[in-house]
């Protein structure tokens, strides 16, 4: 055998070594891919934890909860809880104020709602209908007339400075929290936070919004009886609100809520 023949052989043998021994290298897509199936087992828990009942199940239990919260802000509104001390509002915060007491947040239509209610309850203004055509009309004509003698209120409020808000007491008992929730319908704290003023801007924001729903009720087309009866409902209806915002932390307990 020659030399040429032997050397032939060699690299033979030495090429068929390094195939036997030579891996393809692994593509880094497959190797993600591989990874991914090795995790298949855990996928259906992954599944049962977002089940779209549960999940739907949970959201509504937490709206119910959040809706019976009287503290929460849905009910009660703006107000300044009895361990906090009042500070004069800044010009940016009186704006959020107006805008979360008029548009922006569920009680501000939850109250015409139930006014609206009320309304059709009596068959007020008679003119309008029993049915649901009857109880828009009348909740449009309350929003109407709010959203007109909150702007008013706020307008004069920022212009004397007055506070807003209502405080909680920090007194104890039932007769003097409810006292003092009546009284706070009727005067207000000043720039300094300290000395009581008559609610100006408030009752004379109601009389204007009273005055300014004449426009499209049907009767009496008279602005001064509307306006005035406004004024009327605020006592009672501002004290109304005084009070529940007063005691929530009490009926949020009764109900369980906290």
């Amino acid at each position: 055998m020659t030399i040429r023949s032997v050397t032939v052989c060699v690299l033979l043998l030495v090429g068929r070594g390094k195939a036997q021994t030579s891996q393809p290298e692994q593509n880094p897509n497959q190797k993600s891919e591989q990874e991914q199936q090795q995790k298949l087992p855990d996928e259906p828990k992954k599944q049962e934890s977002e089940n779209p009942v549960v999940l739907t199940k949970d959201a509504a239990a937490a709206g119910l909860k959040k809706a019976r919260d009287w503290e929460s802000g849905w009910i009660a509104g703006e107000y300044v809880g009895r361990n906090r001390k009042l500070v004069s509002p800044t010009r940016e915060q009186r704006e959020q104020i107006y805008l979360r007491q008029t548009l922006t947040t569920p009680e501000a239509y939850l109250k015409r709602m139930f006014a609206a209610a009320i309304d059709q309850a009596r068959g007020v203004p008679y003119q309008w209908d029993d049915g649901w055509a009857g109880y828009a009309e009348r909740f449009a004509s309350r929003e109407g007339q709010f959203i007109a003698a909150n702007s008013l209120a706020a307008l004069g409020n920022a212009e004397l400075g007055y506070e807003v808000r209502y405080d909680q007491c920090k007194c104890h008992g039932l007769w003097p929290r409810t006292k003092h929730a009546f009284i706070r319908n009727l005067v207000t704290y000043d720039r300094s936070e300290e000395h009581l003023r008559p609610q100006l801007a408030l009752y004379a924001g109601a009389f204007g919004g009273g005055a300014i729903a004449t426009a499209w009720k049907p009767s009496p087309k008279n602005a001064y009886v509307n306006g005035g009866r406004a004024a009327a409902e605020q006592v009672g209806w501002g004290t109304l609100l005084n009070f529940f915002t007063e005691f929530s932390k009490e009926i949020n307990r009764k109900q369980g809520v906290r």
